[in-house]
């Protein structure tokens, strides 16, 4: 049986990895850490895993968690940077589902979350988690940063136009929206229920930390830097991802819908629906599974991609979990199996 460890459980990505984890058979968490709530039992917290878990949260130990066979970080960013090192240095191997290790360049990083990294040494220790494209660097790796909820439909719906070179790499434009579990579980006034009812808005207009993910790993794929204009949305719901992916397209000669097809044929989590089909969040809610849809309006150079996630589940935990059975050399669909929600 693997043992797990899990830093910073009492948030949605935390509960979500606990859920996902409850019923993978060849996992158990042993050890789940919180400062602000050490000692109180985890179904207190969190009712609806009664009778799953027989755990309470500790304060974070590093000779404990490096006793697991895999540490998982569910943490707001500037925490995992912090502990990883001295995990690793003991043999952990751990994933990462905040952003600390997703951007290779340690300035960057900085520049946009507004504070020094505080090991930048082991940034070239760390697989970005993006299964689809770095699979077997997944395989062999001690540190996986595990990519955000937006860089997972963006990339996804983006990745073989920009492989085949068929698109404008400087002109990109993603829009994308999100359910209000995307700003996590922390209090603050722009996520109660009378702000986000009944409405719609765009944030992070001049610049989301997102965007400098998303540019890295579409600028790898292309071969050459990359230009995106990023502009998220709240939607007035809990889950699910919806993002518009638009290119001007340089090559009309190829049949996109088979492209599609053909490029996630063997991805286990990504569907590519039938031409004239379009993916709703609604129906990969609770599942990792990313479903895109694509169109080339009134036949002009312009395709557009539709690309949806739960931002909780393929956009962070159920792709950590994923991350986890390629590091193990499990089943990619582990635990994964679940069947989207409806209604």
């Amino acid at each position: 049986m693997i043992k797990i460890g899990i830093v910073g459980g009492t948030g949605y990505t935390g509960v979500e990895l606990l859920r996902l984890l409850a019923l993978h058979e060849d996992a158990e968490v042993v050890a789940i850490t919180s400062r602000a709530e050490s000692g109180r039992r985890l179904d207190d917290l969190y009712p609806n895993l009664r009778g799953y878990y027989d755990l309470a949260f500790t304060e974070p130990d590093v000779a404990r968690l490096a006793a697991c066979d895999v540490v998982f970080f569910a943490t707001p960013h500037n925490v995992a940077m912090n502990l990883v090192p001295e995990l690793l240095a003991a043999g952990a191997r751990v994933i990462d589902l905040s952003a600390d290790y997703r951007i290779r360049d340690a300035e960057l990083w900085s520049r946009w979350y507004g504070e020094p990294h505080a090991s930048p040494d082991v940034l070239p220790q760390a697989v970005y988690g993006l299964p689809e494209l770095n699979r077997e660097q997944i395989a062999s790796a001690s540190l996986v940063a595990c990519p955000g909820c937006y860089p997972t439909s963006v990339q996804l719906g983006l990745i073989p136009l920009l492989a085949r070179g068929l698109v404008d790499t400087q002109h990109l434009i993603a829009s994308a929206a999100s359910g209000a579990s995307g700003a996590g579980r922390q209090a603050k006034v722009d996520n109660l229920l009378s702000e986000v009812a009944d409405s719609f808005k765009a944030y992070g207009v001049s610049g989301h930390r997102h965007l400098p993910e998303i540019e890295q790993g579409l600028a790898d794929v292309a071969g050459c830097p990359v230009q995106l204009t990023f502009v998220p949305h709240l939607l007035p719901m809990i889950r699910g991802i919806h993002a518009t992916l638009f290119a001007r397209l340089v090559d009309m000669s190829v049949d996109l819908q088979a492209l599609y097809e053909e490029w996630y044929a063997e991805e286990p989590f990504v569907d590519v629906l039938p031409a004239g089909m379009f993916p709703q969040t609604r129906t990969v809610k609770g599942a990792n599974r990313c479903q895109i849809g694509l169109q080339v309006p009134q036949g002009r150079d312009t395709v557009v991609v539709m690309s949806t996630i739960d931002n909780l589940v393929k956009g962070a935990s159920g792709q950590a979990v994923q991350n986890m059975n390629i590091m193990l050399g499990l089943p990619e669909d582990r635990g994964l199996q679940q069947v989207g929600l409806l209604p």
